[in-house]
């Protein structure tokens, strides 16, 4: 018996030892994605340009897109390349451009995905304005967008950099930073 009792402490060691580090070997493993299976397109349309009115009749948002594909399953839609104007009642338009983009169903929310570029020309009272990032939230029926990634603004010869920006599109316009914000302004 007292033979026993130090050979079962050893075994069952032994197996706790081995199963932690079967636990370990899993966790560590990379785990395929799972997937309900493919998506189905119900249309396809390339070319496509989309043309949104204010409530006077003047032309609120235009969107170009290289290609869209509309899905069955969840009813959204993905846009290639796509191209959005935000117009502006006496400014320069916003011109907001990406490599592609996921629309909500109800198109309440816009996904932009990879590099964004968001452009205005300047006008009689503002100036031109460049702003480069990437993954931006868009909600087009309020003309704001979002980013948690890094931000680059760049105004005639001033920048900006930050990580983190809230931007409300429709007048009076503003851009927020979030975090770890820096600059180079050039007094005049």
């Amino acid at each position: 018996m007292r033979l026993l009792r130090p050979i079962l402490l050893v075994v069952l060691l032994l197996g706790a030892v081995a199963s932690w580090w079967s636990a370990q070997e899993d966790v560590a493993a990379p785990q395929p994605l799972a997937t309900e299976g493919p998506r189905e397109i119900d249309y396809y349309v390339t070319g496509l340009q989309v043309t949104r009115m204010n409530q006077s009749g003047q032309p609120a948002h235009r969107l170009h897109v290289a290609s869209a594909r509309h899905y069955t399953d969840d009813d959204t839609t993905e846009l290639e390349k796509p191209h959005l104007t935000v117009f502006q009642a006496t400014d320069p338009p916003w011109e907001v451009h990406a490599q592609r983009a996921l629309a909500s169903a109800d198109g309440n929310l816009v996904l932009l995905s990879g590099e964004v570029l968001i452009e205005r020309a300047g006008g009689a009272t503002t100036s031109p304005m460049r702003v480069l990032t990437r993954e931006l939230r868009v909600q087009p029926r309020q003309d704001y967008a979002e980013t948690d990634e890094k931000v680059r603004v760049e105004t005639d010869s001033d920048w900006l950099d930050a990580v983190g920006m809230q931007a409300w599109l429709r007048p009076p316009s503003r851009l927020k930073f979030l975090s770890q914000v820096k600059g180079h302004y050039v007094p005049r």
